[in-house]
């Protein structure tokens, strides 16, 4: 009795691994499609990616000014850890840019990056990415403007991503 309940459990054994083996051969068809598609779907986000950096994109430019009412308690540092002059924040160019727009929440620009604004009334340039906006807005820039100056909105502007070197940078900004 011994010797029959041993063949059924080998047996009982083998043909529930050869179920199981099966199984996981479909699953890992329907698990290879899904992969292949994923990279499909992330090679088109990629090129739609690189077509933004290379157009640029439209956005929404206001300002804002560096005081606690309208950043946070420390008003004279910036998201990247500069520390500016707020009664001559004007005359840095630099700008802060929507989540949306940051590598960290998945976009193109990082904190250091030059950018060239068009389609403003006198604002257009090219500015530095130094701070962060408040995750409400989207597709939005604000450029640092030192507090007095009056606040200002262009609705159709667009940013493309740019390389500057930093001595060409400062060389830009001195000439105000």
């Amino acid at each position: 009795m011994k010797k029959y309940f041993i063949i059924f459990l080998t047996f009982f054994t083998m043909f529930n691994g050869y179920i199981w083996i099966c199984l996981f051969e479909d699953y890992k068809d329907i698990y290879k499609k899904q992969i292949e598609e994923l990279q499909n779907e992330n090679t088109l986000l990629r090129e739609q990616v690189a077509e933004i950096k290379l157009e640029g994109m439209n956005v929404t430019v206001t300002m804002y000014h560096p005081t606690r009412y309208q950043t946070d308690s420390t008003p004279n540092i910036l998201a990247d850890g500069t520390r500016i002059t707020v009664h001559r924040a004007s005359e840095y160019k630099y700008i802060a840019v929507s989540r949306n727009l940051l590598k960290r929440w998945g976009g193109w620009l990082d904190y250091g990056d030059f950018i060239v604004l068009k389609g403003t009334d006198g604002k257009d340039g090219v500015y530095q990415v130094k701070d962060t906006m408040n995750k409400r807005f989207v597709n939005r820039i604000d450029i640092l403007e030192t507090p007095g100056t009056k606040p200002y909105k262009f609705e159709n502007a667009k940013i493309t991503k740019t390389h500057v070197d930093e001595t060409d940078f400062e060389y830009i900004t001195d000439k105000k």
